[in-house]
C-alpha cells in the first residue's frame, strides 16, 4: 500500500552514469577516495540538471507562444476587418454613384429649362465616374498587405452589371436625342426602369459580397448590413421620384401605376428608415445625430412633400407646377443627408476598426514585452535555484551517505542551507521507516476487517461488497445461503465451544467441495452463503444438493471429540450482481431458505428466475 521511499540511511543509493541507481561502494567513501568520487557524481549531476532546465526553458518558451499566438491573431483578425470594410465600401461607393446617376439621366430625358447641353455634360461626367469605381472593382490588388487576402467581386456580377448598364443608357441616349414631342410614356418608363435593372445588378453585386465577408467573419455584421441598408436607403429615395418622372417630364396626368410604385418605395422607405434608427447607437457621435434629424427634416419632410404634392397635382388635372428638371433639382438636394449619413456611419466603422486594430497591436506589443520578462525573469529563477537550491541538496544528499558510512563531513559554502538539507532526509528516514511499520498494520487490519476470525471465511461485508462493486458484468450469479439445521441445539445442549468447532469445520467441508470461482462466506452466526458465478439455476441446485448430502454424511466432533450429525437446510437464487440488484438477489435466496426451513428443513429450495434472466439462460 505505501511505497518505500528511495532514500535511506540503512540502504544507500546513488546515481550512476546511465542515470540508474546504483549501491554506493564502501571503498568510494573511503576518507582518501571522497573527493574524486564527489566530483564524479557532481559532474553526472550538473549534465542531469543542464537537460531538465533546458527542458523547463523549453517548455515555459512554449507557454510564452500558446499567451502570444493568440493574441497575434487578434491583430491579424483586426487587420483583416479594417482591410475588408474599405473594401465593401468601394462597392457601396460604386452603387451609390449607379443610383445617382439616374439624376442627371432624367434630367438629360427632360432638359427644358436648362442651357443647351448643359445635363448631358452632366451625365457624361457623371457616367465617367461610374465607369472609373466599376473598373476599380474590376482590377486585382496587387498591392495586398503582407497576411491579408482578398474578396474579389465575381467577374460573371460585375459583367452583369456592366451590360445592364450599358443597355440602360442607349435607352437614356436614345429618349434624350429624340424630340420631345415624340417620346412616349412608354418609352420614357422603359428607359427609367432600364437604370432600376442596373442598380438591381449592382445591389446583387453588393448583396454577394457583404455576404462573402460575413460569412468569413461575422464581427462585420453591424457596419456591413447597416452600411447596406444606408445604400438602399438612397437607392429607393431615388427611385421614388424616378417612378414618377415621366408623366412630369411629358405634362401626361399621373398614372395610378406610378403613384402605386412611388408609394410602395416610400413604405419600404420608411421601414428602412425604422430599422437603421433602431441601430442609431452602434457608432453614434453628434455629427450621426445631427445628420439623422437632416434626413427627417429635409428628406423624409421636405423631399416626401414635394412628390406629394405632384402627385396630387398629376391626379387632379395635368397640370404640374414645376418641370421635370426642377423636381429634380429640388428633389436630389433633399437625400443629400442620407448621402451624408452613409459616409459618415462607414467613416465612423472604419475609425471603429482602425481603433479596434490599433488596440490589439497595443495589446500584441504589451503581452510580447510582458511575456518576454516573465520568461526571463523564469530562466532566472531556474537557474538561480539550480545554484541556490539544487546544489546545496546534491551536497546535503553526498553528506548524509558520509554520515552513513561513518565519515566526517566537510562544511558547505552555505552551512545553514546544508544543515536543513541533512535534516530533511534524516526526517525523510524517519518517516520511511513509520510508513513501513503503516503500510503493514493497515494490510493486516485489511485482512481482519474482511476474514471471520473463526472460520476464516470471507464474512458478509467483504461478500457484499464484492457482490456490490460486480455491477456491469454481462454474466448471471446465483447465490446459494444455508442454515445449519437446530444449531441452538448444538449449542444449548454441547456448549459454544463445540459450536465454535463445529462452524469452524463446515467452514472447511464447504471449502473442500467447492469450486476455486466459487465464493464462500460466513453470512452470520450458523448461516453461510456461496457466490456461484457463471452458472444457472440447474447448476447452482445441483452444487446445494452435492453439499447437502455431504453435510448430511459428515461426521461432525463436540469439543470432547465425540461424534456429531447435522445437517442443513438451503435456498437459491440466481439473478444479476449490482448493489440493488444483489439486495434483490439476498432477499429471493433468504426466502427460498426460509421456505426450506418452513419445509422440514434438510432440504433444497429455489426461488423462481427473473423472466429476463430466464430468456437469457434458455
Amino acid at each position: 500500500m505505501f511505497r518505500r521511499l528511495p532514500l535511506s540511511l540503512s540502504d544507500e543509493r546513488a546515481p550512476t552514469a546511465d542515470g540508474k541507481d546504483a549501491p554506493v561502494s564502501t571503498a568510494t567513501k573511503a576518507s582518501d577516495g571522497t573527493d574524486s568520487s564527489s566530483e564524479s557524481l557532481n559532474r553526472n549531476f550538473d549534465t542531469r540538471l543542464s537537460v531538465h532546465i533546458a527542458v523547463a526553458i523549453l517548455a515555459t518558451a512554449l507557454l510564452a507562444l500558446t499567451i502570444i499566438v493568440p493574441v497575434v491573431h487578434e491583430f491579424e483578425l483586426a487587420r483583416q476587418e479594417l482591410h475588408d470594410l474599405q473594401h465593401f465600401r468601394r462597392a457601396l461607393d460604386t452603387a451609390t454613384l449607379i443610383a445617382a446617376e439616374r439624376g442627371p439621366a432624367n434630367v438629360a430625358m427632360s432638359e427644358t429649362s436648362l442651357p443647351a447641353g448643359a445635363g448631358d455634360r452632366r451625365l457624361a461626367e457623371v457616367r465617367a465616374r461610374v465607369d472609373a469605381a466599376l473598373a476599380g472593382l474590376a482590377v486585382s490588388p496587387v498591392d495586398t498587405p503582407w497576411g491579408l487576402h482578398e474578396h474579389p467581386v465575381p467577374s460573371d456580377l460585375l459583367a452583369g452589371v456592366a451590360q445592364q448598364l450599358a443597355i440602360a443608357r442607349r435607352r437614356v441616349d436614345l429618349v434624350a436625342s429624340a424630340p420631345r414631342a415624340s417620346v412616349s410614356l412608354e418609352a420614357l418608363d422603359d428607359a427609367i426602369h432600364g437604370m432600376f435593372e442596373a442598380s438591381n445588378k449592382v445591389q446583387a453585386m453588393v448583396r454577394w459580397q457583404a455576404s462573402e465577408l460575413l460569412r468569413h467573419d461575422s464581427s462585420l455584421a453591424a457596419p456591413v448590413l447597416i452600411g447596406q441598408m444606408l445604400n438602399d436607403l438612397r437607392d429607393y429615395g431615388g427611385r421614388a421620384a424616378s417612378q414618377m418622372i415621366a408623366p412630369i417630364a411629358l405634362g401626361l396626368p399621373m398614372p395610378i401605376k406610378n403613384v402605386i410604385d412611388t408609394r410602395q418605395t416610400q413604405g419600404r422607405l420608411m421601414e428602412l428608415w425604422q430599422v437603421i434608427g433602431s441601430h442609431g447607437g452602434l457608432y453614434d457621435n453628434e455629427a450621426l445625430a445631427r445628420n439623422r434629424t437632416e434626413i427627417e427634416q429635409s428628406y423624409f419632410g421636405e423631399g416626401f412633400a414635394l412628390i406629394d404634392q405632384l402627385i396630387m397635382e398629376g391626379r387632379v388635372e395635368p397640370r404640374y407646377s414645376i418641370s421635370a428638371t426642377e423636381f429634380t433639382q429640388r428633389y436630389v438636394p433633399s437625400m443629400r443627408p442620407v448621402e451624408t449619413y452613409r459616409n459618415a456611419f462607414m467613416d465612423a466603422a472604419v475609425k471603429k476598426t482602425a481603433q479596434n486594430r490599433d488596440a490589439a497591436l497595443t495589446t500584441l506589443i504589451v503581452v510580447a514585452m510582458v511575456t518576454g520578462a516573465i520568461f526571463a525573469i523564469l530562466v532566472w529563477l531556474v537557474l538561480s535555484i539550480r545554484a541556490r537550491v539544487f546544489r546545496p541538496l546534491f551536497h546535503a544528499h553526498a553528506a548524509v551517505v558520509r554520515l552513513a558510512e561513518g565519515h566526517s563531513t566537510a562544511p558547505y559554502a552555505h552551512s545553514a542551507a546544508a544543515g536543513e538539507v541533512t535534516g530533511l532526509f534524516r526526517a525523510i528516514d524517519v518517516l520511511q521507516g513509520k510508513l513501513r511499520e503503516r503500510a503493514s498494520m493497515a494490510s493486516e487490519l485489511k485482512i481482519q476487517a474482511d476474514t471471520d476470525g473463526l472460520t476464516g471465511l470471507l464474512n458478509r461485508r467483504a461478500l457484499d461488497r464484492y457482490a456490490q462493486a460486480s455491477e456491469g458484468r454481462d454474466h448471471p450469479v446465483c447465490l446459494i445461503l444455508m442454515d445449519i439445521d437446530h444449531f441452538k441445539a448444538v449449542n444449548d445442549g454441547h456448549g459454544h465451544p463445540t459450536g465454535d468447532r463445529v462452524l469452524t469445520e463446515f467452514a472447511r467441508l464447504l471449502r473442500n467441495m467447492l469450486r476455486s470461482d466459487d465464493i464462500v462466506a460466513r453470512f452470520g452466526g450458523e448461516e453461510f452463503a456461496v457466490l456461484v458465478p457463471h452458472d444457472d439455476m440447474d447448476g447452482t441446485r445441483v452444487i446445494a444438493e452435492k453439499l447437502r448430502r455431504a453435510i448430511e454424511r459428515a461426521v461432525f466432533t463436540t469439543s470432547q471429540d465425540a461424534p456429531l450429525s447435522l445437517t442443513a437446510s438451503f435456498g437459491v437464487a440466481c439473478g444479476s450482481a449490482g448493489e440493488r440488484a444483489w439486495t434483490a438477489l439476498v432477499e429471493r435466496a433468504d426466502a427460498a431458505l426460509y421456505r426450506a426451513k418452513a419445509e422440514g428443513r434438510n432440504c433444497v429450495r429455489s426461488a423462481p428466475v427473473p423472466p429476463g434472466l430466464a430468456e437469457a439462460q434458455a
